[in-house]
Formats: structure tokens, C-alpha cells, sequence
């Protein structure tokens, strides 16, 4: 891809998230970053737009059989913006943490105008 994205935080979230992991889910998380910056067309596998969010995404990440979301929304195309992550427990997503990811957004967004 010619035109590489770039992944930037959003508040401390995402860091806190990614500090209490292990080395394998670390390892992972890069990785699949690696191909949300290079991949033009990223599968959905790594990267799925939230139905009815306006906007949010959330990085995909497996490691065995845990499962991983991170919310993002992108900011003039080449930008990844990262908000929260949680390990999935159950099939549906936990509302509070599709919540605080909203909440997350609207306040980059609103941090931008400024």
C-alpha cells in the first residue's frame, strides 16, 4: 500500500488495555496493527465496521482461544484512531464497553475542533 495508515491513541485506554496482556496477545495485537497499516483492503477477520455505530470499528485479535476487540473510527482516511480494548467473553459485545467507545469518539472529534 502506497500510502501507509497511521495509528494514534485516543485518552489512555487502549494503553492500559495492552499493558495487562500477555507477550502472546501483544505479539498479536501488533501483528494485526501491522496489517491495518499495510493491507489496502483490510479482511474483515482484522478490522469490522459495528453495525449502527456510526462509524466505530474494532481490530479483530485471537490468540488461542481468547478473543480480543479494540474500537477505532478513522480520521481522514490514513488515520486509525484507537480507543478502548477488552477481552470477549461472550458472543454479544458489552454494551458499556460499545458505550465508553461512542462516548471516546465524540470526544476525539470534539477535541479536534477545539
Amino acid at each position: 500500500m502506497k500510502n501507509e495508515r497511521q495509528i494514534v491513541f485516543h485518552g489512555t485506554y487502549f494503553q492500559e488495555f495492552y499493558i495487562e496482556q500477555n507477550d502472546k496477545v501483544r505479539e498479536k495485537i501488533a501483528y494485526v496493527f501491522q496489517v491495518v497499516k499495510t493491507v489496502e483492503k483490510v479482511p474483515e477477520k482484522f478490522l469490522k465496521h459495528i453495525e449502527n455505530s456510526d462509524g466505530l470499528f474494532e481490530v479483530r485479535v485471537e490468540v488461542g482461544s481468547n478473543i480480543y476487540r479494540i474500537f477505532c473510527c478513522f480520521d481522514k482516511g490514513n488515520v486509525v484512531v484507537l480507543f478502548n480494548g477488552f477481552q470477549k467473553k461472550t458472543q454479544k459485545t458489552p454494551k458499556q464497553e460499545l458505550e465508553l467507545a461512542t462516548k471516546l469518539k465524540h470526544e476525539y472529534f470534539n477535541l479536534k475542533r477545539i
